[in-house]
């Protein structure tokens, strides 16, 4: 039964039902900010990337927002943004062919192709002469951020390429395989390849007024994202060393670097266009301030914190919230993409509250006074990655949040259904064409 919580929520929460001013409060209390945060309670449903994509699409058209970065790797996700701006060819699916990495469907699915095709076509029409760009925050491409590093060395300053090579060298005993390397380093098995990585992107990083004054914007932008890829190679050698020492410094380490990250690229572009407006694509467990959740109490830091901390009023934290449905997810780290039944919010969660409000879907943007205060409370709040295990989903899937501190707005859909992949495995396909005797109500 509805409580007095739930019914007041509904008084003030704003019902979104596929018209055109679905989004105009959120649009309202976005305001001027130049950073919107847009989350997801799961890396694999299709509403959260659907309803994503399109306050994006309203914030570059009516904001004039120029960049969307994303919890992806830095180099896959700067292949979409060469697509999309129109400097590669071929079509959205081959733009994506980057995300290979295991979990290849956050990023490629047919929501994500689909906005790719929408911004470089957006990108394309006469006259634009700024083009909102896709970039990558995330730290785990060591290997393909340092082929990168010397593909661009290569093409400027073959010299420099044979140092970097040699530099880089550190990391060949261990192929592709950055977990084995950390092990091996963080025991002393192997040497360290820190000072290799960081004495790399220190020469970089000398020679940028060369590099980058060659060609104009050209030569700037392909600068940037070389000496983004240097860095990244350094942060993830310390992130993959530091797996082994415990969930909390790496988890730190890896949200500063997508601050880190997310702040180089509003600066660069500033410097090539004036003023400029990101959105950013992640998990709600980057995206919400930590301060507000367990994690925060356990000595972890997040995105979306940082931002907030540095940005203040410029930034707007939003989450995405499900009561019941499917996603797309796997069992284990490197496991098939499976559609799996999301079970019903547990009592004493946000999730439940929600569903009590009795409306399918809807935005909540925070006022002051009594709504927000309660939702300050902690609560439970439901938390589904790549992985997803139902069997013990309170110890993997949930965490004490206060959401009214933790998100400036939220959007909830109670029943929501898995995002599809490009590539559907058979098992995914097979539960995709089964009903469910008992769904949504799980009775």
């Amino acid at each position: 039964m509805p409580d007095a919580l739930s019914r007041a929520i509904r008084e003030i929460a704003w019902p979104l039902t596929g018209a055109a001013g679905d989004y105009e409060p959120l649009l309202e209390r976005i305001g001027d900010a130049r950073f919107v945060l847009l989350g997801e309670a799961s890396h694999g449903t299709h509403e959260f990337y659907r309803e994503r994509a399109e306050i994006t699409r309203r914030l570059i058209r009516d904001r004039g927002f120029t960049a969307v970065a994303a919890e992806a790797d830095w180099p896959d996700a700067y292949r979409v943004n060469r697509y999309v701006r129109g400097e590669d060819g071929g079509d959205e699916i081959g733009a994506l062919a980057g995300f290979a990495r295991f979990p290849t469907w956050m990023w490629r699915n047919t929501v994500v192709a689909e906005f790719v095709a929408w911004l470089r076509a957006h990108n394309g029409e006469p006259g634009r002469e700024v083009k909102c760009g896709f970039y990558g925050l995330d730290l785990y491409s060591l290997h393909a951020s340092i082929r990168a590093v010397l593909l661009y060395l290569d093409n400027v300053d073959p010299e420099a390429a044979r140092r970097a090579r040699y530099r880089y060298g550190c990391f060949e005993d261990f192929g592709e395989d950055s977990q084995a390397y950390g092990y091996a380093a963080a025991f002393d098995l192997e040497p360290s390849c820190e000072q290799a990585a960081v004495t790399q992107l220190v020469e970089l990083t000398r020679r940028a007024t060369d590099y980058s004054s060659r060609d104009g914007r050209v030569a700037a932008d392909e600068f940037f994202a070389a000496e983004q890829n240097a860095r990244l190679v350094k942060n993830a050698e310390q992130y993959y060393r530091g797996m082994f020492g415990g969930r909390v410094s790496t988890w730190n380490l890896r949200d500063t670097h997508m601050a880190e990250t997310l702040e180089a690229l509003a600066a660069h572009l500033e410097r090539l266009w004036g003023s400029t407006k990101v959105v950013v694509w992640a998990h709600n467990s980057h995206l919400g301030d930590a301060r507000a959740t367990g994690m925060g109490e356990q000595g972890e830091l997040n995105l979306g914190q940082l931002v907030r901390e540095r940005h203040r009023n410029d930034a707007v934290l939003v989450g995405f919230t499900t009561y019941t449905g499917t996603v797309t997810a796997a069992t284990e780290w490197d496991g098939f993409a499976e559609r799996k039944r999301v079970r019903p919010g547990m009592r004493g969660s946000y999730e439940e509250l929600f569903h009590d409000v009795g409306l399918p879907q809807f935005l909540l943007t925070f006022p002051g006074g009594g709504v927000r205060e309660a939702l300050t409370e902690p609560r439970l709040e439901r938390a589904i990655g790549v992985i997803y295990r139902p069997e013990s989903e309170r110890i993997s899937h949930y965490f004490p949040a206060r959401l009214g501190k933790q998100f400036d707005a939220v959007l909830h859909f109670d029943v929501t259904r898995a995002v599809e992949p490009l590539e559907r495995t058979p098992g995914w396909q097979m539960e995709a064409e089964r009903e469910w005797e008992t769904f949504p109500s799980a009775l």
